[in-house]
C-alpha cells in the first residue's frame, strides 16, 4: 500500500495504453478528483481497483465499452449519484467481480444493468484437473495452440480485496468462475429486483446497509451457485420466501434488521443457518429462534383473550353493583330507622347485601 494522493493522470493514450498490463491497481491511496475518461482507450484492461481513495465522481457506466474488463471496484470513495440504468446491451460483457459498497450511490437498484452482466450469467464449469497458476504465463503463448494456455485465460493475474461472506478477503488468485455482485452501505432504495434472479452463477451478493423495502423476491431461489447472501440493514418485508430453500451452496445468509415475519423456512442449508441470520425482525418465528410459531387450527388457551382491558371491565361492573348495593341498603336502612318497622324489609336488604358481597369476593378469588 502506498500513500499517492491527487488525481489519477488523465494519460492513458497512445504508447502509454500499450505499455500496461491488464490490471491497474491503485487501492488504498490518498486520491482525489474523478476517474480519467481517458481510461477508456485501454482496451486489454481487466482488472480496475481504485478501491479506498477519495474519489467523488459518478458511476462510470463508460467503462462498459471495455471487452476484457472482469473486475471493477470502486469501494469506499465519494462515488455518488444513481447508476444509469439504459445501458447498452453491449457493456460489460465479461463483468464477473462488482464492487460499488461504501459510497454516495442512491436511487433504484439498475434493474437493466444487472440484465447486461453476461459474465455472471450460465458460466460453464471450469476442470479444476486443468487449472494452473499464472505464474505459469510465461511458459506458453497462445500462438502454439497449447491447450494449458487457454485454461490460463480463465485465471486472472493479481489479487483484489473483496468481502466475501462477512470477512474482507484476499483473492490472490481469481478464476472466472468466481463471481460478486457488493451494493452494500449505500442509498439505494425500493425493491430487489426480480432480474437478480437471473444471474445464475453468481456466488456472493451484498445488499446490506442500505434503504432497500418490499419483499425478498422469490426469484433469488434460482441463484444455483449463491454462497452468501446479505440483505441485511434494510426494511424489507413480508415472508422470507421458501424458495431460497433451493440454494443447496448457500453458507452465509443475513436477513437480520429488517422487517419479516411469519415462518422461517426450514430444510437443506437453513438447517444450518444461527440466531444471528434473523435478529432484529420481531415477526419471526421458527427454528433457530426462540420463538415458536403459532400452530394453524391450534385451540385459544383458556387464557386467550383476557388482557388488561378485560380485567379493567369486570372491575368496573363489580365496583358498579357494588356501590348501587351500598347505596340501597344504607336509604332502606335509614327508613327503617325512622319508622321502627317493618323488620322484614330490613331482612330483605341484610340478605341481599351478603348475596352482593359473597358474588364480589368469588370474582376475585
Amino acid at each position: 500500500m502506498n500513500k499517492f494522493h491527487g488525481r489519477i493522470p488523465n494519460l492513458f493514450v497512445g504508447s502509454i495504453v500499450s505499455m500496461l498490463s491488464p490490471t491497474l491497481s491503485l487501492n488504498g491511496n490518498q486520491l482525489e478528483g474523478i476517474l480519467p475518461r481517458s481510461l477508456v482507450n485501454c482496451s486489454r484492461l481487466e482488472i480496475l481497483d481504485v478501491g479506498n481513495n477519495n474519489l467523488n465522481d459518478t458511476f462510470p457506466h463508460w467503462l462498459g465499452v471495455l471487452p476484457w474488463l472482469k473486475v471493477l471496484i470502486l469501494r469506499s470513495n465519494r462515488f455518488h449519484g444513481a447508476i444509469n440504468n439504459s445501458m447498452p446491451a453491449f457493456y460489460f460483457p465479461q463483468l464477473t467481480i462488482i464492487d460499488v459498497a461504501q459510497n454516495d450511490f442512491m436511487g433504484l437498484l439498475p434493474s437493466d444493468y444487472f440484465k447486461i452482466l453476461k459474465g455472471m450469467r450460465d458460466v460453464a464449469p471450469v476442470d479444476k484437473f486443468k487449472l494452473k497458476y499464472i505464474d505459469d504465463y510465461a511458459e506458453c503463448s497462445k500462438d502454439e495452440g497449447d491447450e494449458s494456455c487457454q485454461v490460463l485465460s480463465d485465471i486472472y493475474k493479481d489479487s483484489v480485496k473483496i468481502v466475501m461472506k462477512g470477512l474482507v478477503v484476499d483473492l490472490i488468485r481469481i478464476l472466472n468462475v468466481f463471481t460478486s455482485i457488493d451494493f452494500s452501505s449505500n442509498q439505494f432504495h425500493g425493491p430487489i429486483p426480480d432480474e437478480l434472479g437471473e444471474l445464475n452463477s453468481l456466488k456472493v451478493l451484498n445488499l446490506s446497509y442500505n434503504s432497500l423495502n418490499g419483499q425478498v423476491p422469490s426469484s433469488l431461489g434460482k441463484l444455483a451457485e449463491l454462497e452468501s447472501l446479505d440483505l441485511s440493514s434494510n426494511k424489507l418485508e413480508g415472508r422470507i420466501p421458501e424458495q431460497l430453500t433451493n440454494l443447496t451452496f448457500l453458507s452465509v445468509l443475513n436477513l437480520s434488521h429488517n422487517e419479516l415475519v411469519g415462518h422461517i423456512p426450514e430444510g437443506k442449508q437453513f438447517g444450518t443457518f444461527s440466531n444471528d441470520s434473523y435478529i432484529g425482525n420481531s415477526g419471526l418465528c421458527g427454528f433457530p429462534l426462540t420463538k415458536k410459531c403459532k400452530e394453524p387450527g391450534a385451540p385459544p388457551s383458556q387464557f386467550d383473550g383476557e388482557d388488561d382491558s378485560t380485567a379493567v371491565f369486570e372491575w368496573k361492573f363489580a365496583l358498579a353493583g357494588y356501590g348501587c348495593g351500598l347505596v340501597l341498603g344504607l336509604s332502606l336502612g335509614y327508613i327503617a330507622f325512622n319508622i321502627g318497622k317493618p323488620w322484614w324489609v330490613v331482612k330483605k336488604v341484610e340478605k341481599y347485601q351478603q348475596k352482593l358481597v359473597g358474588r364480589f369476593n368469588r370474582s376475585h378469588k
